[in-house]
């Protein structure tokens, strides 16, 4: 942006330039007794503003000189003091003050002590002292016009640090904010779901202890639940340290699943009863942290809702490394059907949510052939 407008006013000075030139120039050809070194005078003049902005005391000295030669020789009148003029707002809107006075005395000097040795009647000399004092109008003018364009940019560019200030300022409060969030909800979290699963873990652990004493067989369904309450408090503490982690990056750290534990999630289903397999295709490689956790929870939630909600059904778990995306799908044989879909619930808007945090598309309804198949497309993009 800085740099398009730096090239929009470069434009415009140089259009100035030019038609300060042209109209300089006809003034020079118009008038007796100008002659080539007029001529050069007016156009390096004018090729000075091209500098007004960017170097105003350099344009400010080189009009100014130039049009002195310019006005001593041939005596062009006011129209030789349009370079200077512009060269003294553009000094005073830099914010220079002593200069731009000093280029006004001596060109309206100069100019004045040379028209009067020039002339030698009443009228021409009043001529001269009214365009003087014409001129030392339009240098007052231009002089604060500069200065008022100054304080005019002064104050845009506090009103723009303001608001980058106020800007920095709403972020830091909401950053805050979502802190106290984060810690609120992992207190909530540590509060009512700790202390549960830690009894339901224990109970079965003591369930499994006294079977195994007696010398019976451990129900697979018992073993399930103490091999499930272990992870729900390894994923419970991971979580709560996210949430308490207020400048962490989950990406940076050890995710709670991935679908490196894929195998231990389907036989934990299968201990449960729901006969479950897994096909993995494609070129297996390193995913990024995020699509990986996602994938893993699309499992899960499939798996679960699969338990839940199919019947006596069986599950197909397919895992595809295609080339820019992966590929995670679960279809049952339940009895969902196209004429009674599911009412779709958390679980499956939270599977939405994620795919769709991810540029990732899902498709969760009923089979044709009777069932129901959950699809998720992951985009593969490289972690920054």
């Amino acid at each position: 942006m800085s740099s398009a407008r730096g090239w929009r006013s470069f434009a415009l000075d140089g259009a100035l330039a030019a038609v300060v030139a042209a109209l300089l120039s006809l003034t020079a050809l118009a008038t007796p007794g100008a002659g080539a070194l007029d001529l050069a005078a007016v156009l390096v003049a004018s090729a000075a503003l091209l500098a007004w902005r960017r170097a105003p005391l350099v344009a400010l000295a080189i009009t100014t000189v130039c049009m002195l030669v310019f006005s001593a020789h041939a005596q062009p009148g006011p129209p030789a003091a349009f370079p200077v003029l512009m060269s003294v707002y553009g000094a005073a809107r830099a914010g220079h003050r002593l200069f731009p006075v000093l280029a006004g005395v001596v060109f309206l000097g100069s100019s004045l002590a040379g028209g009067l040795a020039g002339v030698s009647g009443a009228a021409q000399e009043q001529q001269i002292l009214q365009n003087t004092t014409l001129l030392l109008g339009w240098f007052l003018a231009a002089g604060v016009g500069g200065t008022v364009s100054m304080h005019r940019q002064a104050y845009v560019e506090q009103a723009e640090q303001r608001a980058a200030e106020a800007e920095r300022t709403r972020e830091e409060v909401a950053r805050r904010r979502a802190g106290e969030e984060r810690l609120r909800i992992a207190r909530e979290l540590h509060d009512s779901l700790t202390h549960s699963i830690s009894v339901i873990k224990v109970q079965a652990g003591v369930a499994v202890h006294l079977a195994r004493k007696r010398g019976e067989e451990v129900p697979a369904a018992l073993l399930a639940i103490q091999e499930a309450g272990g992870d729900a408090m390894r994923e419970l503490r991971t979580t709560l340290e996210l949430l308490r982690d207020a400048d962490g990056d989950p990406g940076e750290q050890d995710g709670p699943s991935g679908l490196a534990r894929l195998g231990d999630l389907v036989e934990r289903a299968r201990s449960t009863g729901l006969p479950a397999t897994v096909t993995v295709t494609g070129q297996r490689r390193e995913l990024p942290a995020e699509v990986d956790r996602a994938a893993y929870r699309i499992v899960q939630e499939a798996l679960t809702n699969v338990s839940r909600h199919a019947g006596a059904a069986a599950a197909a778990v397919r895992i595809d490394y295609a080339g820019a995306e992966l590929v995670v799908q679960v279809d049952d044989d339940g009895r969902a059907g196209v004429d009674a879909p599911p009412v779709p619930g958390v679980g499956l808007l939270g599977m939405r949510e994620r795919v769709t945090a991810l540029g990732g598309s899902l498709l969760a309804g009923p089979r044709a052939e009777g069932g129901f198949t959950v699809r998720a497309e992951l985009p593969l993009r490289e972690p920054s």
